[in-house]
């Protein structure tokens, strides 16, 4: 197992340094520009497109809206990368961490309006719904098959493998910190739910997760927002913390800049998924009048888990005074830190949540992968291989190191991504063209604008569903 972590740790460092730093930073930046900072200058846009989807019912139909396309990618992401992932970015980076954790927010959104944009242009319709996502905008928009078929293979093993690793890791942690639980125990019993649901019987924790994750997720939120207003006057405190960590002279020369960068930017995407691919696949479920309208909604589901949800369990760490030596990592350090805050009871209540976060996420990792699977193959027999090694994989994140398992998602998540954003810089014209469609016709008077690909020659061809 060491030498696998040896090697792992090694891939992992040579990808971040050098291709997916500079990809995603110069995609965010050019995405940016090119949209003229439309993650910016369109957020009254976005909150208008988020209210008007959320009051319109589809009756007898079976498309879902964009509100809850909407509200599926950020049941997805709130979660682990939340809860765990920013006390990880914290332990390893230092608390200028959050700093590129805002940055990568901020500028990322922009490749997420872009990828969910185009996810709604070539989506195609489905035996009861929309279906698509990267695979199909490579199949369909570059016509490259292969590399739609490398990507929903990548995105099978990242979500369905690497990512579930790191959610059962995070779940056995979290249970044997609060209540001694035997990760080995634990992953056993996570295993076997996990196989139980993904082979049969999904309806009905689906109806009970969608009610109960929302209502921990508001829980979650009300309780850090209640630490950070305790806390409010060590605010400024924390921020100069947080500011002198990125910059500072001090990091500079110790060079733990270029750690808190890395850490902040690794963790900031595998929480808010920004270029990553994923959430495309559920943008282009919605039915929308207009591609840009699920782009901009997307892009606001960036906003809220990184500058909102993120930012709170960073504030409730740096307010608590838990230590930031690497003595405790994970998702034991933000249980740490809220049981200085508020008791034991806050420890209980992580437990609690990461597992329903954790676990709802399993199943929603899952169904990525499978998802995807289809894309490759109808045959049955490979999904029920891709069944059982997501089971194995459960079990094996459960016994795994935390830097082990964070290695692997790091790894598998950055191949994901480099193909993505390989292929949404290739199509960016096309979500340009929407955009300005879209502007025009805000500007003419039009309130609700509508998608008419007679009026675009140029995507004419592309908008199988329009």
């Amino acid at each position: 197992m060491e030498i696998l972590n040896n090697w792992v740790n090694e891939v992992n460092d040579l990808l971040w340094s050098y291709v997916l730093i500079i990809m995603l930073l110069g995609c965010a930046f050019w995405f940016t520009f090119k949209t003229r900072f439309v993650q910016f200058r369109m957020f009254r846009e976005m909150i208008r497109v988020l209210g008007d989807s959320a009051n319109k019912a589809h009756e007898g139909e079976k498309h879902i809206s964009s509100f809850q396309a909407f509200a599926v990618s950020l049941a997805s992401r709130v979660g682990t990368g939340n809860l765990a992932g920013v006390a990880t970015a914290i332990a390893v980076g230092g608390p200028g961490a959050v700093f590129w954790m805002w940055i990568i927010a901020l500028l990322g959104s922009a490749s997420a309006f872009v990828e969910s944009t185009l996810a709604q242009l070539y989506k195609r319709k489905g035996k009861d719904s929309f279906i698509g996502g990267p695979a199909y905008y490579m199949r369909y928009g570059l016509g490259q098959n292969w590399m739609g078929v490398l990507f929903a293979f990548l995105i099978a093993v990242t979500f369905g493998f690497a990512f579930n690793s790191v959610q059962s890791n995070t779940i056995c942690a979290a249970m044997q910190g609060s209540f001694g639980f035997d990760p080995r125990i634990a992953g056993a019993i996570l295993t076997v739910l996990t196989l139980a649901i993904i082979f049969g019987g999904i309806q009905r924790i689906a109806k009970v997760s969608s009610v109960i994750v929302p209502m921990m997720a508001l829980g979650y939120v009300a309780l850090a927002l209640g630490v950070v207003l305790f806390n409010i006057t060590e605010l400024p405190a924390v921020i100069r913390l947080i500011a002198n960590s990125a910059f500072g002279w001090e990091q500079a020369v110790g060079g733990t800049v270029g750690s808190a960068l890395m850490q902040g930017i690794k963790r900031g995407l595998f929480s808010n998924e920004a270029g990553m691919g994923s959430a495309p696949n559920v943008a282009a479920t919605a039915s929308v009048t207009h591609p840009v309208k699920q782009g901009l909604i997307q892009t606001l589901g960036v906003f809220t888990d990184t500058l909102l949800i993120c930012t709170c369990t960073a504030f409730i760490i740096l307010f608590s005074g838990a230590p930031l030596d690497g003595s405790i990592n994970g998702v034991q350090l933000t249980q740490h830190a809220l049981t200085l805050e508020v008791g034991k009871a806050g420890g209980i209540f992580v437990a609690v949540a990461i597992f329903l976060f954790a676990f709802s996420s399993i199943i929603g990792n899952y169904y990525y992968g499978e998802a995807n699977i289809r894309f490759i193959t109808p045959k049955k027999s490979v999904l029920y291989i891709y069944r059982l090694l997501v089971g194995g994989m459960v079990m094996f994140g459960a016994l795994a190191s935390l830097e082990l398992a964070w290695n692997l998602a790091d790894i598998t998540m950055a191949f994901m991504t480099i193909c993505n954003l390989v292929a949404i810089s290739l199509l960016s014209k096309q979500a340009f063209l929407l955009l300005h469609d879209y502007i025009a016709q805000k500007r003419s008077g039009i309130k609700s604008p509508v998608f008419d690909k007679n009026k675009l020659p140029e995507l004419k061809d592309k908008a199988e569903c329009w």
